[in-house]
């Protein structure tokens, strides 16, 4: 089953990310946090998937993501989320430094989340009939 860890510090944002992620991709085990700082104890090498936002009182999203490389976390499992345009979020994550930065309010940036949720959920199937 595919592990993904959602921070964000907007509750009504991460309820309805988690439970559409639950809803469409049932393989899928959703853990949510909304404080950055209490969310550094749940973020392990374990993780299939880490989408945390960019901009959080406390933690930022970029504080988020140095943590989790430094503790062995892959960087093409962590996708760094925002209101911002993509042209701001690339700026600030070239290529190569995470998996993606996606505004998480525009439909075509959403389209990208379900293809991610998708391949973690057919790799987990597969997984799982080995």
């Amino acid at each position: 089953m595919g592990h993904i860890l959602l921070i964000d510090d907007d509750a009504v944002f991460l309820k309805r990310l988690e439970e559409y992620v639950t809803e469409h991709y049932p393989a899928l085990h959703v853990a949510t946090c909304s404080d950055p700082i209490k969310c550094l104890a749940s973020i392990t090498v374990d993780l299939d998937l880490l989408m945390v936002d960019l901009e959080m009182p406390g933690l930022d999203g970029a504080k988020i993501l140095a943590y989790a490389t430094s503790i062995g976390v892959n960087k093409n499992r962590i996708v760094i989320l925002s209101g911002r345009d993509a042209d701001y979020l690339h700026k600030c994550f070239p290529m190569g430094s995470c998996l993606g930065v996606l505004n998480k309010y525009e439909a075509r940036q959403q389209e990208v989340m379900d293809m991610i949720f998708s391949s973690l959920q057919k790799k987990g199937l597969n997984t799982s009939k080995s």
